[in-house]
């Protein structure tokens, strides 16, 4: 690989992932204390990245990957973005502030596909060189956490009481449009010929031919716990980090990254896990992670046992990789040749896309319920129902997914 080609797509991920991780994180924080958001409308705000997820398919495949250089959407897309990013720091409350996010997620879902699109594209040996290249994004994830927190401090109390965090919304735009200019200086990533004249199949785009593969009972335990465990994940994206906030935690949004930096450790170790422990005791291990993250969040505070609080953020990657990613590649082993895109497409829509949105409106709903009725033990309370759901999935997996020794047959019709 190229030392030019690898530090463009380096940069690249490193933009992508920091536009998003320069709002994103500290986003159910500015909704509660700057816009006075209720628990539903925080949640219907984030749940717009999950209906940005069931968009993107379309998207890409309909108009980037037949009509237009994947370089040159991608910039207009984040060139879209930086003025919605804009717009989100000018909304004066939730209702205003909805449409923007709205739209933004349409671009930004879109945005992921294609920067991953690229890199594949221009990438020789993907599995040699894509983790090199894709390690940039959680390190610019990272980045944005620590400057926010040691560089400007706009999550310190004090600055957040001032509306501090609007600039967060700034920061992104400014980024955002940085990596507009900077697209055009990708690679040039040309429509694939063989799809221009090929009729668009928003089904297959979203995996639907793969709905076959449900036939096989740990197939279908495992998509339906990959739906249900985004329902407890939900609450930690929605809450965190007005929970670390509350609890007085210094510098939560640098704290918040830690879990970032796991991640990167655990992507790396995964062939190592692989050789020990296998698809089904990894898996497990994810959802037992995300059970006992909810836990210490719920026994934990900010002062004697806030050790933990950031043990519950160290093991994001544990959480994160084990079953996401150990996820995605158990699916395209089952799936086999003839249905591995749609498979990877199905099992995206159901964690990203029903999944979450389900957690997001379940988490706003039981946070509105839980303000009311338990006021004093808010936080506690809150945290024990996604342990519970996380430890429901864990039984579920543990006692009927059967891990197969060999590839589903996908010949037969």
């Amino acid at each position: 690989m190229k030392p030019v080609l690898r530090v463009q797509l380096s940069l690249m991920m490193f933009l992508e992932y920091f536009i998003k991780g320069a709002w994103f994180v500290t986003l159910g924080t500015y909704l509660i204390k700057s816009l006075n958001a209720s628990g539903m409308e925080v949640a219907n705000i984030f749940s717009t990245q999950s209906l940005g997820a069931v968009f993107a398919p379309f998207f890409v495949g309909f108009v980037a990957d037949r009509y237009f250089n994947a370089e040159r959407v991608l910039s207009a897309l984040h060139l879209i973005g930086a003025g919605l990013l804009y717009g989100m720091s000018q909304a004066p409350d939730a209702t205003h502030f909805y449409p923007y996010v709205f739209v933004y997620f349409m671009a930004y879902m879109s945005s992921l596909s294609l920067s991953n699109g690229i890199a594949f594209r221009h990438i020789e040996d993907a599995k040699k060189y894509f983790p090199g290249v894709r390690v940039w994004g959680t390190i610019g994830w990272i980045c944005s956490g620590l400057v926010i927190s040691y560089l400007f401090r706009w999550d310190a109390p004090e600055s957040i009481q001032a509306g501090a965090l609007h600039n967060t919304f700034i920061m992104g735009a400014v980024c955002s449009l940085l990596l507009a200019f900077f697209s055009l200086a990708l690679p040039k990533t040309p429509p694939q010929v063989k799809l221009r004249d090929e009729k668009f199949d928003f089904g297959k785009a979203i995996g639907l031919d793969a709905l076959k593969l449900l036939k096989q009972r740990s197939f279908l335990i495992f998509f339906v716990t990959a739906i249900v465990i985004c329902i407890p994940i939900s609450f930690y994206y929605q809450n965190a980090n007005p929970f670390l906030v509350n609890a007085g935690i210094p510098n939560p949004t640098a704290k918040m990254a830690l879990g970032q930096f796991s991640e990167a450790i655990c992507l790396l170790l995964i062939p190592f896990f692989f050789r020990r422990l296998g698809y089904k005791k990894m898996i497990l291990l994810g959802i037992a992670a995300w059970a006992l993250r909810y836990l210490f969040f719920a026994y934990g505070d900010g002062q004697e046992r806030s050790f933990l609080l950031l043990s519950g953020i160290l093991l994001h990657g544990i959480c994160y990789d084990f079953m996401f990613v150990v996820g995605q590649i158990y699916t395209d082993r089952i799936a086999g040749e003839k249905y591995k895109a749609s498979a990877q497409g199905l099992i995206t829509i159901a964690m990203y896309g029903v999944g979450m949105l389900i957690g997001f409106w379940v988490a706003g709903a039981v946070s509105d319920y839980l303000k009311t009725a338990y006021a004093a033990q808010f936080w506690e309370y809150l945290w024990f129902i996604p342990a519970g759901i996380s430890g429901f999935c864990l039984l579920l997996f543990a006692l009927f997914f059967k891990e197969e020794k060999t590839v589903l047959d996908t010949k037969a019709s």
